[in-house]
């Protein structure tokens, strides 16, 4: 049996990953600080938390479900007294990628990230078509990097990410440096944004006079088609008349240098920002 020590247990993020992990095998000591987290934790899973220093002792893994601003804090208290060989388990690139985990070459260390259900999918209940950020009935992607220790260990941290962000469609082997691209770099500084002045556009359309409902259908239902083709879920063309606009619109709304977000250096200072 794996025992897994999950820090954080009662945040928004580790109420979800307990009630995952609470479906498999894995043996799980719930670790949480504020007497908030540990009442939402009991009614929403029915599980008490314990102290950090029992919750460590002989675990296999340990995960760290808490905000990117106090990773490091966190880890700097729990990493010198873990047992060489141990995992842990990091939900994002940023603070890894940032240096702030502690030096501890006896360690395992590894990143999972979800990438969320996608746009296009073959979800067939309710629940699945709701459940965006996925974790509870949506299939989803997860990539994983092993940060450091033995190769023997992927097949485990990949393990414990299939099970907290189930359920899983495809799991991607990446390292921390490409998690990093993928976020901040591909998810937020860029579509995110760009997402932002999608509605932001839209506002401006209603604004100027036409329908709300209108517009969100309109630009809603285009963004699916457009998608579609664009990233190849099905076979087709643009017309003329939107390859023109596309030639005369991007110039318009996007810098000629804009794919420099993703130089090492934006990338690091972007995530410099967020830890």
């Amino acid at each position: 049996m794996t025992t897994i020590a999950l820090f954080g247990a009662g945040g928004k993020m580790g109420v979800r990953l307990s009630r995952n992990l609470a479906a498999t095998d894995f043996t799980v000591r719930h670790v949480e600080v504020s007497e908030a987290g540990q009442a939402r934790l009991k009614a929403e899973v029915g599980v008490d938390c314990m102290a950090p220093a029992v919750a460590i002792d002989g675990a296999d893994v340990v995960i760290l479900a808490v905000p990117d601003t106090v990773i490091g804090k966190v880890a700097a208290g729990i990493v010198p007294q873990l047992a060489p060989g141990t995992m842990v388990v990091c939900l994002d690139a940023a603070a890894p990628f940032a240096g702030h985990l502690p030096q501890r070459d006896d360690l395992t260390y590894f990143v999972t990230h979800p990438c969320h259900p996608p746009i296009f999918n073959n979800e067939s209940t309710p629940e699945g078509r709701r459940d965006f950020f996925g974790g509870v009935a949506a299939q989803q992607g997860i990539v994983n990097a092993l940060m450091q220790g033995p190769e023997a260990h992927y097949a485990l941290g990949e393990a414990v990410g299939r099970a907290i962000y189930a359920p899983v469609a495809r799991s991607h082997r990446v390292t921390v440096e490409q998690m990093a691209i993928l976020e901040p770099g591909l998810s937020e500084t860029v579509c995110a944004s760009l997402l932002v002045v999608m509605r932001e556009a839209m506002d401006e359309a209603v604004a100027r006079g036409v329908p709300k409902e209108a517009a969100r259908d309109f630009l809603l239902g285009h963004m699916n088609i457009l998608g579609a083709v664009i990233f190849e879920e099905v076979q087709g063309v643009f017309s003329d008349a939107c390859n023109k606009a596309i030639e005369f619109g991007k110039p318009v709304l996007m810098r000629d240098d804009w794919k420099r977000v993703f130089e090492p250096e934006e990338i690091a200072a972007s995530i410099q920002r967020i830890t």
